[in-house]
C-alpha cells in the first residue's frame, strides 16, 4: 500500500505529536490539514489518566487543536473490551478519572464486592489498601485487567513507577498474569478502528516507538509509519525482526502527501 492511498490514521501522542508539552514542529499543520480535508483520525494514547477532554485541553495548552472525540486512551479500550466481554458486568477499579469514567459510560457497577474484574490502570497515588484488596479478590476468581503494559512513566524528577510495574506486583502475589488492552496489544487499534467506523485497510498508523507503535500496527493489519522525534532512533531499528512501512524524521514529513498541491504549488500556479 503507498502512502498516497491512506485514508485515515491513526497516531500515537507523546513523542509523535508533542514533547514535553510542547507541539512538535509540523504535528499543528498536519491536525489542522486532516481537520479541513475530513480525514478520519484518532490520536491514541497508552495514559490511563485523563479523560479525553483533559487531555483535549491539555494538547491545546501545547499548540493542538484536537477535539476529544478524536482521542483514544488505553481505558477508553479497555472499557470498550468490558462492555463486550461482560456487559452490564462489575469491577474493582484502581485508577484515575480518565479509567473510571470510561467504565462507568460503559455501563459496568464499580464495587469491591465479588466484581467481574478486577481492572488496574495508570495512578499516582497507588494505595496498598487497595493493592491487597486487588490480589484478594482476583485471588477470588475475578478476572485481572490491565491498561497497559508500561513498567514506568515520565515525570520532571525522572522514571515513576506505572501500570506495568504494579501489575507485576500482583502478578507475583496471586499468580495471575493481566490481559493486557492498551499497545501493544493490536486491540487497542481495531477497537480505535471501530470507533472511527473504519477498516485497517487504507488506513496508516504513525507512532515513535518499534515494540508498542509499530508491533501493534504490523499485527492490526495497518500502514506503519515510524518518526524520529521521540523515543527510536535508526539503530533501534535493526534491533527487531519487523519494519516499519515508513521512517521519516517527524509527523511534518507527512504534510500534504496526499497528492495534493501545498499552499506554495498553489500560488506559484495562481500567479504563473
Amino acid at each position: 500500500m503507498s502512502e498516497r492511498n491512506i485514508k485515515s490514521w491513526l497516531t500515537d501522542m507523546d513523542g509523535v505529536l508533542v514533547h514535553e508539552n510542547k507541539a512538535i514542529p509540523g504535528a499543528a499543520e498536519l491536525i489542522q490539514q486532516w481537520q479541513e480535508r475530513g480525514t478520519p483520525f484518532l490520536v491514541l494514547t497508552n495514559n490511563s489518566i485523563y479523560t479525553p477532554r483533559d487531555l483535549s485541553a491539555r494538547l491545546r495548552y501545547s499548540g493542538l487543536d484536537v477535539p476529544e472525540d478524536r482521542i483514544w486512551t488505553s481505558a477508553l479500550a479497555t472499557a470498550a473490551f468490558l462492555k463486550d466481554q461482560t456487559p452490564g458486568g462489575s469491577a474493582f477499579v484502581i485508577g484515575e478519572a480518565g479509567l473510571t469514567t470510561a467504565i462507568h459510560e460503559a455501563g459496568f457497577i464499580m464495587t469491591d464486592a465479588n466484581p467481574d474484574y478486577v481492572v488496574l490502570g495508570e495512578t499516582r497515588s497507588y494505595s496498598f489498601e487497595a493493592i491487597t484488596k486487588a490480589i484478594r479478590l482476583i485471588n477470588k476468581g475475578a478476572r485481572f485487567i490491565a491498561t497497559n503494559p508500561d513498567a514506568t512513566g515520565p515525570s520532571a524528577e525522572g522514571p515513576l513507577p506505572a501500570t506495568g510495574a504494579v501489575a507485576a506486583l500482583i502478578t507475583h502475589a496471586t499468580h495471575r498474569t493481566p490481559y493486557i488492552v492498551g499497545k501493544p496489544n493490536p486491540m487497542m487499534f481495531r477497537s480505535a478502528l471501530n470507533k472511527l467506523g473504519i477498516h485497517s485497510d487504507g488506513t496508516g498508523m504513525i507512532g515513535d516507538r518499534m515494540d508498542t507503535d509499530v508491533v501493534a500496527g504490523i499485527e492490526a493489519g495497518l500502514h506503519t509509519v515510524l518518526v524520529l522525534s521521540g523515543i527510536a532512533d535508526r539503530a533501534e531499528i535493526e534491533r527487531y525482526p519487523f519494519r516499519p512501512k515508513e521512517v521519516l524524521d517527524s509527523v511534518a514529513d507527512l504534510l500534504d502527501k496526499d497528492g495534493k498541491a501545498t499552499k506554495a504549488e498553489k500560488a506559484q500556479t495562481k500567479n504563473g
